[in-house]
C-alpha cells in the first residue's frame, strides 16, 4: 500500500475517535456543572486541559465559561482541533482514499460530516447540547460499524483499526491525568463525595460507567476506576485493551507484508509494561508518572508508524 493511502485511512479514523472523544468529553463535563453550579466554570477549565486548548482558549476569551467552552470545543475557529474540524477532516482523509473503501464506509463519512455540519452550523444552546453530542457519538459509531460489517480484514482495515486505538489510548490516558491533578482541587479531597462524582463523571467521558458498574456494582473507589481504564482487558477503551488491539493490527500487516519493523518492538514493550503492572505498582510509582510514560510510548509509537509504513511518502 502506498504511504499516503496508508496515512490517510489512519488519520481518518483518528480524527472521526476524536471528535467522539471530545463529545464524551462535553457530556462528562456538562452532567458535572449541572450538579456543582458554584464551581461549574472550574470543571470547564478541566475540559480545556483534557483537550490541550486551554491556552488557545484563554487567548481568545476572557475567563473561562460554560458556552463559549463548549462552542470551543465543538465549532470554534480559533480551535483547529474542534469536534467540527475533526469530522471535517476525517471526510478529506476518506475521499483521499475513497477507492481503498467500501461504498458504505464513504457513504457513511461523508453523511456523519453534513449532519454534525448542519447541527454546529450555529452555537448550540444549552437545551439542545444532549442531542448535539448523542449525534456526534452516534454518526461516529455509524462509520466503524460500516467499516465492520463492509471491509476486507486487509491491509486498509488494520491502519484504519491503528488510528482508531492510538487516539483511543491517548484520550483515556490524558482524561485520567487531567482528573488525577487538574480536578480535583486538594489532596484533601481523595476520597471525597467530590472525588466521587469526578471519578464517575471521568467512567462517562470514556463511555464505560454502564461496564464499570456491572463488573464493580455502586461502590467507586480511584483505585478500581484506574484498574478499569489502565489494566482491563475486557474494556474497550481501557488502555491496555486498546495496546493489545495495536499489537493485534501491526501483527496481521507483518504477516501480510513480510516485514517486521521497529514500532513492532515498540508495541510489544508496551504490552509487556501494562501486562506486568498491577494497579497497586501503578500508585506506588505515581500515576501521573506512569501516565507520561505511556503518553511517551504512544507518541514514539505514532512517529515509528510514519517511518516504517512511510506515511509522508
Amino acid at each position: 500500500m502506498l504511504g499516503k493511502t496508508a496515512a490517510g485511512l489512519y488519520w481518518m479514523f483518528r480524527y472521526l475517535e476524536r471528535a467522539e472523544n471530545n463529545a464524551r468529553l462535553l457530556e462528562a463535563g456538562f452532567r458535572l456543572a449541572l450538579t456543582r453550579s458554584d464551581r461549574s466554570d472550574e470543571e470547564w477549565g478541566g475540559v480545556l486541559d483534557c483537550v490541550g486548548a486551554r491556552e488557545t482558549y484563554l487567548a481568545h476569551n476572557s475567563a473561562i465559561a460554560q458556552g463559549p467552552a463548549i462552542d470551543f470545543v465543538l465549532r470554534a475557529k480559533e480551535n483547529p482541533s474542534n469536534v467540527l474540524a475533526n469530522m471535517e477532516l476525517a471526510r478529506n482523509n476518506a475521499r483521499l482514499v475513497r477507492t481503498a473503501l467500501s461504498r458504505e464506509v464513504w457513504e457513511a463519512v461523508n453523511e456523519s460530516w453534513m449532519e454534525v455540519k448542519s447541527a454546529l452550523a450555529q452555537p448550540v444552546p444549552t437545551r439542545d447540547l444532549p442531542e448535539v453530542l448523542n449525534l456526534i457519538k452516534q454518526r461516529s459509531a455509524f462509520v466503524r460499524g460500516a467499516l465492520h460489517g463492509t471491509m476486507l480484514r486487509n491491509d486498509v482495515f488494520n491502519f484504519a483499526r491503528l488510528g482508531t486505538f492510538i487516539e483511543r489510548a491517548d484520550f483515556t490516558a490524558r482524561l485520567i491525568d487531567v482528573k488525577y491533578y487538574v480536578l480535583l482541587p486538594s489532596a484533601a479531597q481523595v476520597g471525597s463525595t467530590l472525588d466521587n462524582m469526578q471519578w464517575e463523571q471521568i467512567l462517562r467521558a470514556s463511555g464505560g460507567r454502564a461496564s464499570f458498574r456491572w463488573l464493580h456494582g455502586a461502590d467507586i473507589s480511584a483505585k478500581q476506576i484506574v484498574d478499569f481504564l489502565i489494566l482491563d482487558g475486557q474494556m474497550p477503551r481501557s488502555i491496555a485493551f486498546c495496546i493489545s488491539k495495536l499489537q493485534s493490527n501491526l501483527g496481521y500487516l507483518e504477516k501480510e507484508y513480510g516485514e517486521r519493523h521497529p514500532c513492532h518492538d515498540c508495541v510489544d514493550g508496551m504490552v509487556g509494561r501494562l501486562a506486568s503492572v498491577t494497579v497497586e505498582q501503578v500508585f506506588d510509582e505515581g500515576l501521573h508518572e506512569f501516565i507520561l510514560d505511556i503518553l511517551g510510548r504512544m507518541a514514539e509509537l505514532h512517529n515509528k508508524l510514519q517511518a516504517d509504513f512511510r506515511f509522508e511518502a
